[in-house]
Order: C-alpha cells, then sequence, then structure tokens
C-alpha cells in the first residue's frame, strides 16, 4: 500500500476538475478513502494509517494461533517465594544491611547459641493470641522469633527489619561489621544476663570468651608481672603477612618498652626498659579471628581496606600457643568466612560461607539468596575476583590441601573439634512450643498469599483464555464487504482491544466529529471501517458511540475543503498577476492596501485559508486561526523589521490606527487599482476597505499636531537647563569630599540616579521624559535621618551621589520640585594642637537606621544560600592565567555589558523602587526598616559619555564556580572541590585573600567565605591509590559509626 501522504493526496486529486457546488456522493466517498482496496496478512509489515479498510498490523498477531496461559498475567509464581527442600532460609537486605544480615546467618548456626536462645523466658510470646500480629520489644524475643523463623518458616527469605529497627540501625548507611559484631555479642551477654536461669546468664562467656594476659618482665631485675583480661574475639594485623600462622604469631610477640615507653617496675621503684607479651590461657568454644582488613590511613586521615591475600587452614591448631592447661583442646575446625567484597572500606557488599553444623555442607549466604556448595568443600570462588587497584596487581597465590587463601575474608570463626558422637541430641536443636506457634502463624499467612495469588493468576488465565476465544471470532467478521452497511472504529481502540488481554474501556468517537456532528475527513485515518456485525458486536459488549457509519461522511467538510483547495492551487497564478498589476500606472478610482500587507499577503492568504480550513475541526484540536503553518511574515519578507507586522494577522490591518480609521502614515501605504483590490478581496473578504477618497483619521492628525508642540516644547526646556547646568551636564570641575573645596564650607548632595535621568533627557528630549523632582528622599531612612557618613561617602558610598555646588544648588531649587534638601558641611577650627575639620551632614545621620543597614549587610554575608564562590587553581604559588585573560568561552552578554552606555532605571519597572503620588521614587525599605542603600542603582561614571564597568565576575581560565552555602563546612567544600578538580580533600591546599583554610569543621561563614569570593587551591601531588580516593569519595560527612542506636544502649 501507497505511504499514508499519497494516500491523502490521491483523496483528493478529484478537486482540480471539481468545484464545491458540483460535488457528488462518489467524491465524498472518494475524500473519506471508502472504497480502497484491503490490506492481506502477510502483504503489510505495519499498518496503513492512511487506508481505514487495512486490518492488518494492529495487534491481531499475537491472537491468531495458540498461546502460552503465561501470557495471560504478569503476576510471578507465588511458589518461587517457598523455600526449598533441605536447604536454609535467606535474609531481606533493607538497603545496606548486608553486614547485619551475614553475623545473623553465622549465630543462627552457632547451636548452642541457638539452643539457650530457645530457652528464654519469653512471656510475651506464650501468652501472644493468634489472631494478632506477633509484636516483640526487647531484644532476646527479637533474636529468638528470628532464628525460629529461620528453622521452621516455609518462606524462602524473611523480613529482619524488626530487629534492626529495634537496634536503631540506619538501613541506608552500611556500618563497620567488625564493630556491630562486638556491640551486639556484648548487648546479648548484657540482656541475657537479667534471665533467671543461670546457665542462661553466662552463655556468651562459655561461647566466645577466652582468657589471656599481659605479661611484662623488667630487664633490671627480671620481675614479671601479669595483667589479666577476657577476649571475644582476636585482631589480628595482617599487613605484611601471608597467613595465618604469622598472623597470631605476631599477636603474641614479644614487645620491647624502652625510651619514653619504658615501664615503672614495682620491685625496681623507677622506670625500667621491659618486654611485654601476650600468654594466651584458654580459648572458647567459638574462636573469633577478627582479620585487621580495615584500617587507619594516617596519610589520608580516613580508613582504607587491605586487599592483602592471607591463607587459613579448615584445621587450626591452637595448642602451640596456649601456654598451661594441657588438657585444653586446642584443635579446631574452620565454620565461617565472614567476607568483605570491594576495594574499599567506605562501600561494598558483605557476604558469609558458614558450615552446616548437621551434615559437614558448606553454603553460601548472600542475602536472600543461599547456595549450596558441591562436594562439602568450602568455595570461595568470585569472592576473590574484585576490580584490582592500580598498584596491587599481585596474583592469588597458590594454597596446600586443607587451606584456603582470601583476600576479602575479614573475620574467620572456628569451632573446638568434637569427637565423633551418635548422639542427634547435640546437632539437633528443637523449636520450643511458644515460638513454633509463632512460625505457624506465619506460614499460615503465606500459605493464604501464595493462594491468593494463584486465584489471581488463574483469574487473568481465564479472562485471558475467554478473550482469546472472542478476537479469534471477532476479526473474521471486522473486514466491510463492498456494498455491505460498515460504520468506523478508532484505530487506537482496536489497538487496545488487541493489546489488553483483560479489561477494554467503551469505544470513544467523539473526538472524530466534525463541527457539523459527522465524522472528520482528516480523522479517517485514525480510524478503521469494519462491518456493521462486527460493529454491533463491539458495541454490545463495550458500549460508547456515538456511532458512525456511511451517513457520517460529511459533505459540508468535504465542500469547504475543495474550495480551500482550489483556492491553493489558484493562489500562485493570483500572486503573478496581482505583482505585475501593482507595477502599471494607476487610472481611475483606486484603493489604499498597506505597503507591508501587499508585500506579504500571499502567506496572509495561506494562513486565511489554513483557517479556513480548521473551521470545521473538533475542539480538542487546533482551534481557527491557530494552524500549523501560522509563520511570521518576516520570513517571508525580510525588510519589514519594525512596529506590529511581524503580528500581523489580517490583511490591511496595518494601516488602520488605533481609533478604526485610516492611517495618517501615507509612506506606509500605496494605492492599487480596482481590479487588483478585487482579487485581493476574494481572499480576504473581512479586510478593512479604504477608497481612494477616503480622509486619514482626524484624531490621529490632532494629536500629531500635539506631538511636535510638545517635543518644541521639551527642546527648549532641555536647552535652557543645560545653558544654567552646563558644568554638571558635561562633569567638569565637580567637588570631591576627598580634597575639600577652598571657597566653601558647604556642598548638596542629590542621588546620581536624579542627574543621570537628567543627563539623559538633556542629551535626546524628545525621547526622554523631563525631570521635574529631585527624589532626595531616596538617600534617607524612613525617620527623615541621612544614611551615609563622611567617612562611608569617601570610602566607597559616594557611588549612590552626585555633589553639587551652593550656585548649582540655588539653580535646581528653581528649576525643580526638592522634597528634602542634603547637605555637607565643613567646619575648621583652630585649637592649641593644631587646625582640626569636622565634617556634619542635614539632615543628620540617623545611627539607628545606620546600624541596622550594616548589620543586615553583614548578615546577608554571613547567612547566605545558594551562592556563588570561585574556585582558581594555582601552580607553585602563580596564577594559571593573567587576569587580564578571560575564559575563551566567557558569555557574550557580558560583552555586550561592557558596550552599554548607563543603564536606564525605570521607576516603574524596577522592583526595588515605588512609585510615590508626587511622582517621586523612593527606595523600598527592608523588613528591619532601614533603607538597604545596596538597592540603590549605581553608576560606575568614569568621565562623560564613560563605560559602565561590568560588575559580574569574569571567570579565568582553570577557574570553576560553585554554588555552597554558610553554614557548609570547610569538609564539604573539599568533597566538591574534589569532584569538580579531581583533587582528593587532603591534597587540597586553600587560601582566600592570602589566609590559609585549615579547619574542616568550620563553617564557610566563620572562614570569612562570602558570596562571589575567590577561593585559591593548591594542590599536592595526586596518589596514584585509587582506593583511597574511592575511600575519600564516600567519606562525605563526619563517621558517627553506630552512635545513637540501640547497640550503644540509646
Amino acid at each position: 500500500m501507497a505511504p499514508r501522504l499519497q494516500l491523502e493526496k490521491a483523496a483528493w486529486r478529484w478537486v482540480d476538475t471539481v468545484k464545491p457546488e458540483e460535488i457528488r456522493q462518489e467524491h465524498i466517498e472518494l475524500a473519506y478513502r471508502v472504497n480502497l482496496s484491503a490490506c492481506k496478512r502477510g502483504t503489510c509489515r505495519r499498518n496503513c494509517k492512511g487506508n481505514p479498510n487495512c486490518l492488518v498490523g494492529i495487534g491481531e498477531q499475537s491472537w491468531l494461533g495458540e498461546i502460552d496461559e503465561n501470557a495471560f498475567h504478569n503476576i510471578d509464581d507465588p511458589n518461587s517465594e517457598r523455600r526449598d527442600k533441605n536447604t536454609f532460609v535467606g535474609l531481606t537486605n533493607l538497603g545496606a544491611t548486608c553486614y547485619v544480615n551475614t553475623f545473623l546467618q553465622v549465630w543462627f548456626h552457632n547451636l548452642e547459641l541457638r539452643r539457650s536462645l530457645y530457652q528464654c523466658h519469653n512471656s510475651r510470646a506464650q501468652e501472644h493470641n493468634i489472631e494478632s500480629d506477633y509484636d516483640p520489644q526487647s531484644i532476646c524475643e527479637h533474636l529468638q522469633y528470628l532464628f525460629a523463623l529461620l528453622q521452621n518458616s516455609n518462606r524462602k527469605y524473611i523480613d529482619p527489619s524488626g530487629l534492626v529497627k529495634a537496634l536503631g540501625l540506619d538501613t541506608g548507611q552500611q556500618q563497620d561489621a567488625q564493630e556491630f559484631s562486638k556491640l551486639f555479642l556484648s548487648l546479648l551477654e548484657d540482656t541475657l544476663s537479667t534471665q533467671k536461669n543461670p546457665n542462661l546468664q553466662n552463655v556468651i562467656q562459655r561461647q566466645f570468651c577466652g582468657q589471656f594476659s599481659y605479661v611484662t618482665v623488667c630487664n633490671q631485675c627480671g620481675r614479671s608481672s601479669a595483667l589479666p583480661s577476657r577476649f571475644y574475639e582476636l585482631e589480628l594485623n595482617i599487613q605484611g603477612h601471608k597467613n595465618l600462622t604469622e598472623c597470631v604469631t605476631e599477636f603474641l610477640k614479644e614487645e620491647k618498652l624502652d625510651g619514653e615507653n619504658r615501664y615503672f617496675c614495682e620491685n625496681c621503684q623507677t622506670k625500667q626498659s621491659a618486654t611485654r607479651r601476650i600468654r594466651l590461657h584458654s580459648i572458647p568454644p567459638t574462636l573469633n579471628l577478627q582479620l585487621m582488613r580495615f584500617v587507619f590511613d594516617r596519610q589520608t586521615g580516613h580508613k582504607k581496606k587491605l586487599n592483602t591475600f592471607i591463607s587459613f587452614p579448615e584445621q587450626l591448631d591452637m595448642g602451640p600457643f596456649l601456654e598451661g592447661k594441657e588438657d585444653q583442646k586446642c584443635v579446631y575446625e574452620l565454620s565461617a568466612v565472614l567476607i568483605h567484597r570491594g576495594i574499599s572500606a567506605y562501600s561494598g557488599h558483605y557476604i558469609a560461607h558458614v558450615k552446616d553444623a548437621r551434615t559437614g555442607d558448606w553454603y553460601k549466604f548472600n542475602d536472600e539468596e543461599i547456595e549450596k556448595m558441591e562436594g562439602k568443600k568450602l568455595q570461595l570462588g568470585t569472592e576473590e575476583e574484585i576490580a584490582e587497584t592500580v598498584k596491587s596487581q599481585a596474583r592469588k597465590p597458590k594454597c596446600s590441601k586443607g587451606y584456603h587463601c582470601s583476600r576479602n575474608a575479614y573475620m574467620l570463626v572456628y569451632k573446638v573439634q568434637e569427637e565423633e558422637c551418635s548422639d542427634a541430641s547435640r546437632t539437633n536443636v528443637e523449636v520450643p512450643a511458644f515460638l513454633q506457634r509463632l512460625v505457624d502463624q506465619d506460614n499460615h499467612k503465606f500459605e493464604e498469599w501464595c493462594c491468593e495469588m494463584a486465584d489471581m493468576r488463574k483469574q487473568s488465565v481465564d479472562k485471558g483464555k475467554a478473550k482469546h476465544e472472542e478476537v479469534k471470532e471477532l476479526y473474521e467478521l471486522l473486514p466491510a464487504r463492498d456494498g455491505e452497511p460498515y460504520e468506523f472504529i478508532p484505530l487506537d481502540w482496536l489497538k487496545k482491544w488487541l493489546e489488553d488481554s483483560t479489561a477494554t474501556k467503551e469505544i470513544e468517537n467523539s473526538l472524530f466529529l466534525c463541527s457539523h456532528g459527522k465524522l472528520h475527513p482528516d480523522k479517517v485515518g485514525d480510524s478503521k471501517r469494519v462491518s456493521l456485525q462486527a460493529a454491533q458486536l463491539l458495541y454490545e459488549r463495550y458500549g460508547g458511540g456515538p456511532r458512525l457509519d456511511g451517513s457520517s461522511l460529511c459533505r459540508e467538510c468535504v465542500s469547504q475543503r475543495c474550495r480551500v483547495l482550489r483556492l491553493k492551487n489558484q493562489l500562485n497564478e493570483d500572486y503573478k498577476e496581482v505583482s505585475n498589476l501593482v507595477k502599471r500606472t494607476l487610472s481611475g478610482e483606486g484603493y489604499w492596501v498597506g505597503k507591508a500587507s501587499l508585500r506579504s499577503w500571499r502567506q496572509l492568504a495561506l494562513e486565511q485559508l489554513e483557517e479556513d480550513e480548521n473551521e470545521t475541526k473538533h475542539s480538542n484540536d487546533q482551534t481557527n486561526g491557530q494552524g500549523p503553518h501560522i509563520n511570521n511574515s518576516k520570513e517571508f519578507c525580510p525588510e519589514l523589521s519594525e512596529g506590529n507586522e511581524d503580528e500581523m494577522k489580517t490583511f490591511n490591518e496595518d494601516i488602520v490606527c488605533t481609533h478604526g480609521g485610516l492611517s495618517i502614515l501615507e509612506t506606509e501605504r500605496k494605492l492599487v487599482s480596482s481590479e487588483v483590490w478585487t482579487k485581493l478581496r476574494a481572499y480576504f473578504p473581512k479586510a478593512p476597505e479604504f477608497p481612494q477618497n477616503q480622509e486619514s483619521c482626524q484624531q490621529c492628525l490632532t494629536l500629531e499636531q500635539e506631538e511636535k508642540d510638545n517635543e518644541a516644547v521639551s527642546k527648549m526646556m532641555a536647552l535652557d537647563q543645560k545653558n544654567q547646568l552646563l558644568n554638571l551636564f558635561h562633569e567638569k570641575n565637580r567637588p570631591t569630599l576627598t580634597k575639600w573645596p577652598q571657597d566653601t564650607d558647604v556642598l548638596y548632595i542629590v542621588p546620581l540616579f536624579f542627574v543621570d535621568e537628567w543627563r539623559k533627557f538633556i542629551r535626546r528630549p524628545t525621547k526622554s521624559s523631563p525631570v521635574s523632582n529631585v527624589g532626595n528622599t531616596l538617600l534617607l531612612c524612613p525617620h527623615g535621618g541621612f544614611m551615609f557618613t563622611y567617612e562611608s561617602l569617601i570610602n566607597g558610598d559616594a557611588q549612590h551621589i552626585a555633589l553639587l555646588w551652593p550656585s548649582e544648588w540655588e539653580v535646581i531649587n528653581r528649576l525643580f520640585i526638592v522634597d528634602q534638601p542634603i547637605s555637607i558641611h565643613c567646619f575648621k577650627q583652630t585649637t592649641p594642637s593644631g587646625l582640626t575639620i569636622q565634617y556634619t551632614t542635614q539632615p543628620e545621620l540617623c545611627w539607628e537606621c545606620r546600624e541596622s543597614f550594616l548589620f543586615q549587610q553583614q548578615r546577608d554575608l554571613r547567612e547566605y544560600t545558594q551562592a556563588t564562590i570561585y574556585i582558581r587553581k594555582v601552580i607553585e604559588d602563580k596564577r594559571m592565567i593573567k587576569e587580564a585573560a578571560p575564559e575563551l568561552n566567557a558569555s557574550s552578554s557580558e560583552a555586550e555589558e561592557e558596550k552599554e552606555e548607563h543603564p536606564k532605571v525605570d521607576g516603574e519597572r524596577d522592583p526595588d523602587f515605588s512609585q510615590s503620588q508626587d511622582g517621586a521614587k523612593r527606595l523600598k525599605m527592608s523588613d528591619g526598616g532601614a533603607a538597604s542603600a545596596a538597592a540603590v542603582p549605581v553608576t560606575n561614571m568614569t568621565k562623560l559619555g564613560g563605560i559602565r564597568r561590568s560588575t559580574r565576575h569574569r571567570k579565568l581560565r582553570g577557574e570553576k564556580a560553585l554554588i555552597v552555602s554558610a553554614n557548609q563546612t570547610l569538609k564539604e567544600l573539599k568533597i566538591q572541590i574534589m569532584h569538580a578538580f579531581s583533587v582528593a580533600p587532603f591534597d587540597q591546599n586553600l587560601s582566600i585573600d592570602g589566609k590559609s583554610l585549615t579547619d574542616d569543621s568550620a563553617t564557610l561563614g566563620s572562614l570569612g567565605v562570602i558570596p562571589e569570593s575567590i577561593i585559591c587551591l593548591k594542590a599536592d601531588e595526586p596518589i596514584a591509590d585509587y582506593a583511597a580516593m574511592d575511600d575519600v569519595y564516600q567519606v562525605r560527612m563526619p563517621e558517627e559509626g553506630f552512635k545513637g542506636t540501640g547497640l550503644l544502649g540509646h
């Protein structure tokens, strides 16, 4: 089938030979493409939108043939959430709680700990009504319930949020896993100590607690002193070691105490050199070995991870490290390996490999996912396949049989080797009845949910199958045969009907109607012609309307379109003819036509025809006169550049004045012949008509004369004022405060704004309004006091004012309305110490408002938010780019700004000014009541006709702008700088105005960083350790660890 545009052109090709009044039914059917041949399946790759009879590619392919019932629903099989046989239950990761999940799984597999927890008294669980949800309170209750679910739940994984919430942990922040282990066991030990059963009070100590002592021997007298201590895990340094034995040996090795570290010997009663070592006395049944992978880096000031390979055995003999107690069991078997994936100490993922105490099988616990290892062997696998750092390219060393090697293991759990025993009670831990009742309650809820999901799946499948049968039945009936009744159905509705396997909305045809209530010709491409029988069945099942049958083809719309298309075809010929006729000499009566209209009449005619074509469109489409082809007339007539010609919509409106008469601008209009006007009138029947003898608008003529008279008066006024204030206009012989004139003791003050406006009027009296009011209240506070001191005027505030000689003030008083005189007086007095000079102002300074203004100014500098500062990178204390070399890509607006004349301050538009009744512009007052002098318009004058200097910051190469707030710390700023310049915070040396910025915890406001400040950045040599860079990247705020959580008793 031909493309859509070709079909549309073919549907209206007959208009060239048929006039609107000659249209017959066959032409209407051609316009609506009723008789186009239908497409057959396999011939069209996609649906032919221009052909209402094409019913191929609308979504029917997925329904014709056999369909898998899973296509009728999007509900996962609930059994995928069910626990597999002979496996364990996972734990949901709540965001960044993988470190919690790993330890919970390790502790769950400690059978003695689990058995002891089950024996804890729990009246809340024992008395719980199963009709409501169980809500444990204490840590012990949470752990009991969690372990019971891990043991006997039917779910594939359970949610530990109850325990995590009880501990007060932030689920979005990853914490130190080793610290969590220590704090949680300590908290659990405190909780169990309150149990009445004495066997439960010290279960943590029995399982995890060992004893050692710090033995110190004096080198002088040989006296030995021991300090006994308990441990719950041994913290082993791995730096510089290859295997676990080396780490334990270093932990126990002898340490020399000399120099400043000498030991005070009680026997010698003085400080002596000594040796100190750790002596192991007893080891717990469960031995936790913490491999210190996360260490503090003194160079960076942050933690980093040691990605060192450490070898460790499956069977560990601690006998060589023990002293005394020969009967103690010393052989341990590996029972768990906790892994940290990632190269950074502040990010990554935690998983656990745990050995099942009952079967000896190894399992990998990765939050919700649990994987059983093959062959009852520990397989670390992909846990060692992490991204390599730049410096570390070490290969994984070969491991002997019975040994494993890891660069990510951070904790090893060993259990004392037990003698083989046939007693199953040692490895079987039964869930108590009161806890099993709660587990059964949760399992019942899970089974109900599974049944509910299965029912929803079945309902969706049943509906889908019914829809399948319906589509197969109706699609065969859709094609309309020649000569039989038919109706139009929206294409989008048919697609939705075939896409949706269940519900379908009613048929909506109202959007397809023309203004006559019938099918619009433009909408036929978005609808399909179907048989009356198929339409009847669809409306019966889905409803909707209005129904569009063969009688809904609109003759009026077709006739209108025919007229428009014929005029469009004729337009080019008429345009050439009018162009030739306009060039001829006029004879007889003529008509006035706007020159702009005459230049662009073809485009205006096209727009008018588009409007006529769109008049019959439905209200939800483009409205009349807003068709897609309305273009600016400048596009066709480049010479049109002034006035409102670019907004002209109606022909000849460019010579209509505001009063509706003929414009007085004769240069803007042209006289054309009656023949030309007749042709133009055919395209613009509503255009204003002005015969040759039409007089120009009398009101406009009167206003023009008045304007000429006013301009003459303004010129005379400007010349008179200029002659009387010639030096002020040319800015010559001006008084200054820094060098007070000798021949006067008083100078007068007016706003610089007043002088600027007055000069504009003098330069262009016909274009600018005359100045009538000095507006000195602009410089006064609400109490009538002056806002500036003599010292502040010398130091910069003088940019807001202009100084006048007394003689000039007399002229100002005579020519303008002076609301409040302001003067500054110089008093000279001879004293024994010499000549003293005192300056006063009239009115006097209002100290209250002045101090309020200064306070507000300082507060604004200290309490800013979202302000811009600039970071300038320097090398060897020299700026990278000279000040005079602005950035090449500086905005063009800055360049334009340099060329501007003094900016025009319009009191009516400037938000900092309000117009008073007497015409004076008053400065708006701040909330504090003091006038904000900073809001006074400032024009930096250099000389007569001087250029206003741009106050915008000129960026240099190597300089970047950052958005900051006053309450932001220096450390947070360094993080921003790191992202902008790729310089780590510890390599940044920052300074402002020569003062170094070193206190990372101080706020920018307290350090004197204000908006538009320039901070110099000098970078030290960068480090090549990207892992360290990643650590710094992660540390945006100071570490708080478990502060504020339940682990610290809060």
